[in-house]
């Protein structure tokens, strides 16, 4: 099978696709594979920076979208359904892929495989972040950092389905602007003079959930931008830098500073993939979270796909074709 693989660390531009032979399937669930999920992670493990470190060479990438080609027994999805499904460890840029049972799920039939591919890893982590984390409450305002990238698309087209009242977004370019305002953002102000302006929109009194996938020198402001008993969610640091923030900040008006790495979650919580599933798989069916609409790579440019997240050209969620 064709696969996009690593054998150095070197970055995005190490991607090969190659041929390899098809993944044995081991009691897991076989998938022929039509559309393979891009995410900031990828970018990380192609260098050896992330957490999760797979042993050289391995196949880019951790969700997929296809049809079911082999399945055990007792699992509950069967040969020829529509799924999408975390693949672990890499493993998803493939013709052929192999996912934990548990991990795999129909999809609706109104998403395409292609926006499929783009839903578990950002919504999931979304989901993760409003409900469990951030504890969004009915009628809440959410801000969220890099809201053209794939975690902030994700928030724009999930929150108010969560309960929101309000999503504004912060972007860096008007051409981004135009893509916040495409997911459903209710405001979108500009990175340079953001908090100024959202101070200016909520009339002084700020916001209650912080989104950060960024991280960088907007912190201390995303600390300021919080109302009374606030959350900033740290999800991530797309800008490269960790920043830190001084306690007494967080004192002066009872808010928070929360971590909210979904993957670990969902290891050390048996389950809650699927609980998570269970409220996100209606809403996605019934229209109310409407499906990503992805920047597709053919399978030969999985490199550039990756890339695009690296040197934060990418609008959206980024998804690599396989068939």
């Amino acid at each position: 099978m064709r696969a996009a693989q690593v054998s150095k660390l070197e970055g995005p531009q190490a991607i090969q696709v190659v041929d390899i032979p098809e993944p044995a399937s081991r009691g897991g669930v076989v998938i022929d594979v039509h559309a393979a999920g891009v995410a900031f992670p990828d970018v990380l493990m192609t260098r050896g920076l992330y957490q999760v470190k797979p042993e050289l060479p391995f196949v880019v990438g951790g969700e997929v979208a296809g049809i079911v080609r082999e399945a055990p027994e007792d699992s509950h999805v069967e040969v020829g359904d529509r799924v999408v499904a975390l693949t672990l460890r890499g493993n998803a840029m493939a013709e052929v892929a192999v996912a934990p049972a548990q991990m795999v799920f129909r999809l609706p039939d109104n998403v395409s495989l292609e926006a499929g591919a783009g839903i578990l890893f950002n919504d999931l982590t979304v989901h993760f972040c409003l409900r469990n984390r951030g504890r969004l409450a009915e009628g809440e305002t959410v801000l969220v950092h890099g809201a053209a990238g794939g975690i902030g698309t994700s928030t724009l087209r999930m929150a108010a389905a969560l309960g929101a009242g309000r999503v504004i977004a912060v972007v860096s370019t008007e051409a981004k602007a135009a893509v916040a305002r495409a997911n459903g953002a209710s405001d979108v102000v500009l990175a340079d003079g953001w908090l100024a302006a959202v101070q200016e929109l909520t009339a002084g009194r700020g916001v209650d959930i912080v989104l950060d996938p960024v991280g960088g020198d907007r912190f201390t402001d995303s600390v300021r931008s919080l109302a009374s008993a606030g959350r900033l969610l740290v999800v991530g640091f797309t800008a490269g830098e960790i920043p830190t923030v001084k306690v007494n900040r967080l004192l002066l008006k009872n808010v928070e500073v929360v971590g909210a790495l979904w993957g670990e979650w969902v290891m050390s919580h048996p389950g809650y993939l699927a609980e998570q599933w269970a409220e996100v798989e209606p809403l996605l069916a019934s229209g109310e979270i409407a499906p990503p609409e992805p920047a597709l790579y053919p399978l030969d440019k999985a490199a550039e796909a990756v890339a695009s997240l690296d040197n934060r050209t990418a609008t959206g969620k980024v998804v690599v074709t396989l068939r």
